[in-house]
């Protein structure tokens, strides 16, 4: 069954989820619920698919992630029942300890410790498609989720090298130069000169947003940033205002991880198009050449011109 387009992507995800690594279902779920829930209405269609993909996922994630999704679900009117039940029945499921009988943890233990896991570059690609696919509202969801997700985020950059990094940023800004902020902002975060244009250039601004709070600039610059930049989104007082609210609400972390996740991208597509050469390439290429022959080189079964005569050395 083909996906509808609420849900771009989570098929492909969900087979890289199986996967050794990174574990990223139960962010799915977050954001398959996040993404169902904000629509009043669903078709037919869509509410079988959203009960194909949530069923796999409800069997596979933690007590914690599945209690957040059923607070979401229960306040939704439109709740799917199986879905409902399949929740209850989790929970239900769960074993009870007296509070009394139980042991309290030491305090060491208290909060669980969530290990951040490094992407594949597969799975960074697909992460980086679904969230240049998704439109703003989409997008906001998934810089949501990914602060919890237990991936690796990309390392802080040095706050000296950050520091020249805004002012540069700064001023090209304000001088509307595009060419040399995406320049400034692709060497500052170590990214190939295409990622960095389609960031710079997407007309959302959610990237540019994810792109400039990795490097650290405040959310003062930032505004003055997509006031000056891009005509297109400085000349709406909606769009600055709804960037400038998600830039306050964004969270470092999601930026960082979407930064690897760009990064993991290009390494997906610089190994398409790789090919490794074999020791004796030169020497079958050398062969090919040999049995073509050459211009103007006597090939060992022609006939031997004798010199002044015309005739070959047969005599005939």
């Amino acid at each position: 069954m083909t996906a509808p387009q609420m849900f771009p992507g989570f098929d492909g995800l969900l087979t890289l989820s199986r996967r050794d690594g990174v574990d990223i279902r139960p962010t799915l779920l977050r954001v398959l619920t996040d993404l169902y829930v904000q629509t009043n209405t669903h078709s037919t269609e869509e509410e079988q698919h959203f009960v194909e993909l949530t069923s796999r996922l409800i069997d596979q994630v933690d007590d914690a992630t599945r209690a957040a999704v059923r607070a979401r679900l229960s306040i939704y009117p439109r709740t799917p029942a199986a879905i409902m039940s399949r929740l209850r029945l989790h929970a239900c499921a769960q074993p009870r300890t007296p509070s009394a009988t139980k042991p309290a943890p030491p305090a060491a233990e208290t909060k669980p410790r969530t290990i951040a896991m490094s992407m594949e570059s597969r799975e960074a690609a697909e992460i980086s498609r679904m969230f240049f696919a998704a439109n703003a509202r989409d997008r906001a969801l998934i810089l949501h989720d990914l602060a919890t997700a237990p991936l690796r985020p990309s390392p802080r950059v040095h706050p000296s090298r950050a520091a020249r990094a805004i002012e540069t940023l700064h001023m090209a800004a304000f001088a509307a130069d595009i060419d040399n902020f995406t320049a400034e902002l692709g060497e500052t975060l170590i990214l190939p000169a295409r990622i960095a244009e389609r960031v710079v250039k997407d007309p959302g601004g959610e990237p540019l947003a994810c792109a400039v709070k990795a490097v650290g600039m405040s959310s003062k610059i930032f505004q003055q940033v997509l006031l000056f930049l891009d005509p297109a989104i400085g000349t709406s007082v909606i769009a600055v205002y709804r960037l400038s609210r998600l830039y306050d609400l964004l969270n470092e972390r999601s930026a960082r991880i979407m930064l690897a996740a760009w990064r993991g991208a290009t390494l997906t597509e610089a190994r398409a198009k790789y090919r490794p050469a074999l020791y004796d390439d030169e020497r079958r290429r050398g062969r090919t050449a040999s049995a073509h022959g050459h211009p103007g080189v006597a090939q060992p079964d022609a006939a031997v011109i004798t010199r002044g005569t015309g005739r070959d050395s047969s005599g005939s």
